[in-house]
């Protein structure tokens, strides 16, 4: 008899090694050290003057407050998106916004009564738009959870690059640099990112990928119109509130409404009441545009049935 040799066996090719996860609570710590570190560029910035560390305090100030809560959304519900398709959403969607909306409201928009609702159908469309362009290669991604975790994330991006214009804006004036104006309006802002575009879009982007079909197309059915048109009155509402509010002082404190003081935007002359008027009017009214945003985030939030596809608990 023959014997023939034990067969080799080809050895199996090394298993890829794990993809390192972030550690719990990493949004705390990027919140407290981003805030520490615009703290001490600010101070630096004021006592030595150097204008080279503008860019560094308005990138700092723009985009901790957005981009911690992007990553305390991926913490939360978005670890089986991935890191690659949040990260294009927050960059890639934030900016095609930004640019998209400029082009649209500078050859559309006309100062009129209904201006501020042209802004918001225009950037809430653009930022619909570019989450279906960062997402159209990924027909897996459907679903209330996704469309919030990164709708939410294509709002904030938005928000990050937007609030670095209006810092800029407020540092750069005929009289130099206003160190002042820019720390008061990128904390404003810094305050204000969560309840708005990121809140707006999240929303709105729940509803788009809810009902995007398993092979990736996007339908645009009554409940996807509805709710956009939903979070651009509530963008609307959240831009003139500011007007609203004067025109209720004026309204109650006043017989003869003055029309010309609405295209001034502030009373000459205001009294003590006038005064707590309008803070009274102007404050209480985006806290109720928030909550009602925050109500139907939680609303889309708590929904447990959804087409298949990815489901974020």
């Amino acid at each position: 008899m023959h014997e023939y040799p034990p067969p080799t066996r080809t050895p199996s090719p090394p298993a890829a090694p794990p993809v390192p996860q972030p550690r719990p609570g990493l949004w705390r710590r990027c919140l407290w050290g981003g805030l520490a570190l615009w703290v001490l560029t600010a101070v630096v910035t004021y006592a030595t003057e150097n204008t080279t560390l503008l860019p560094t305090l308005i990138l700092l100030g723009s985009f901790l407050v957005p981009a911690v809560f992007v990553l305390w959304a991926y913490e939360r519900h978005g670890r089986d998106l991935g890191v690659p398709v949040i990260l294009g959403c927050f960059v890639t969607g934030g900016v095609l916004g930004v640019l998209g909306a400029s082009v649209m409201e500078y050859y559309l928009l006309h100062p009129s009564l209904w201006m501020f609702l042209g802004v918001g159908l225009i950037e809430e469309a653009v930022k619909l738009l570019a989450l279906m362009f960062v997402v159209r290669r990924h027909p897996r991604l459907r679903g209330y959870r996704a469309g919030l975790v990164l709708g939410g994330s294509v709002g904030f991006g938005f928000a990050a690059f937007e609030s670095a214009g209006y810092a800029f804006n407020a540092a750069v004036t005929m009289d130099g640099i206003d160190l002042r104006s820019l720390l008061e309006t990128e904390i404003l802002r810094g305050v204000l990112a969560p309840f708005g575009h990121g809140l707006w879009t999240a929303v709105a982007g729940a509803v788009l990928l809810a009902f995007r079909r398993p092979d990736g197309r996007f339908r645009f059915t009554g409940p996807v119109i509805g709710t956009y048109l939903g979070v651009a009155v509530l963008h609307a509402l959240w831009d003139s509130m500011h007007g609203i509010a004067l025109w209720l002082v004026l309204r109650m404190t006043t017989t003869d409404l003055d029309r010309s003081l609405f295209a001034q935007g502030y009373i000459p002359r205001p009294t003590s009441q006038q005064e707590h008027l309008f803070t009274l009017f102007s404050v209480g009214g985006l806290a109720l545009v928030t909550l009602v945003g925050l109500a139907w985030l939680r609303s889309l939030a708590r929904r447990e049935s959804e087409p298949s596809g990815i489901y974020t608990p």
